[in-house]
């Protein structure tokens, strides 16, 4: 009998794994500083895309065992900087919940006169709020505030053991790629609601369906309206449900996506 609650999750899980792995073998066996840093930024990307399967797991978690989830989410949390049942407080009982009104949204893109954040600021606002954001919207949860809070220390402490026994490596392998994926997941959720002022869920998320690297890496991520719209379903779900209200969606909420995946796309021929 399958651990997994989706078979679609094998492979993207065995991924984390091997991310890990790989940042352990460089942990404990390299002091040079010049091949650390090559590493932060060689593992910047893959991690960043990693950001959105914890997204993803904290809404539907992955496994059928609560021990095995935890586990998952100190992996996510050692490699994209968000903790377990930080998403379930700040993104499902809060983005999610109050994002067509930008006075109460926990990413929220309008400033208080109404204009839209530039980019930079939004990043830094939400990076920097995320944690204490949670935490309040955590006190109409309770229960889940107490999971979140055991979580966030855990993983911290085990971060505080790393950084004690080896500090530099720590600090290239762990420490600066969870603030770096703490805002890199800050910074990309901008483009997805960002000056769409409206009280419609199909017309207030912009959608990715024209890149089949973005989609895989991130697990449909770029079906953002069907995603709003169940937000409880699993990801391998989402272009089906997509497919079903796709002609309800406005041409103007679909876009390309960035630089580095229109390559992936060129260059794959995807």
């Amino acid at each position: 009998m399958s651990i997994f609650k989706h078979s679609e999750d094998k492979i993207p899980v065995t991924i984390f794994f091997i991310i890990l792995l790989a940042d352990l073998i460089v942990y404990f066996n390299v002091d040079n500083i010049w091949f650390l840093a090559s590493w932060f930024i060689l593992m910047t990307f893959p991690k960043g895309n990693v950001c959105s399967w914890n997204h993803h797991h904290q809404h539907y978690f992955t496994f059928k065992n609560p021990i095995s989830n935890r586990l998952l989410e100190i992996i996510f949390g050692l490699q994209t900087g968000i903790t377990g049942y930080a998403w379930v407080l700040h993104h499902n009982y809060g983005h999610h919940l109050n994002y067509l009104n930008q006075s109460k949204d926990e990413s929220r893109w309008m400033k208080k006169n109404g204009k839209t954040m530039n980019r930079i600021r939004y990043g830094l606002e939400v990076t920097l709020t995320s944690y204490y954001r949670c935490f309040i919207v955590g006190l109409k949860h309770p229960k889940i505030l107490k999971s979140f809070l055991f979580m966030a220390i855990l993983t911290f402490g085990i971060v505080g053991l790393l950084f004690y026994y080896r500090p530099l490596p720590a600090l290239f392998v762990f420490i600066l790629p969870m603030i770096t994926g703490l805002y890199l997941t800050a910074d990309a959720t901008y483009p997805h609601h960002s000056g769409l002022d409206t009280n419609n869920e199909l017309e207030a998320s912009r959608n990715i369906t024209n890149s089949k690297s973005f989609n895989l890496l991130s697990g449909n991520l770029g079906y953002h309206t069907a995603h709003h719209m169940k937000f409880g379903i699993h990801w391998s779900k989402l272009p089906d449900y997509h497919n079903k209200i796709k002609d309800q969606i406005p041409d103007h909420c679909f876009v390309d996506p960035i630089l580095p995946y229109r390559i992936i796309d060129k260059v794959l021929k995807l």
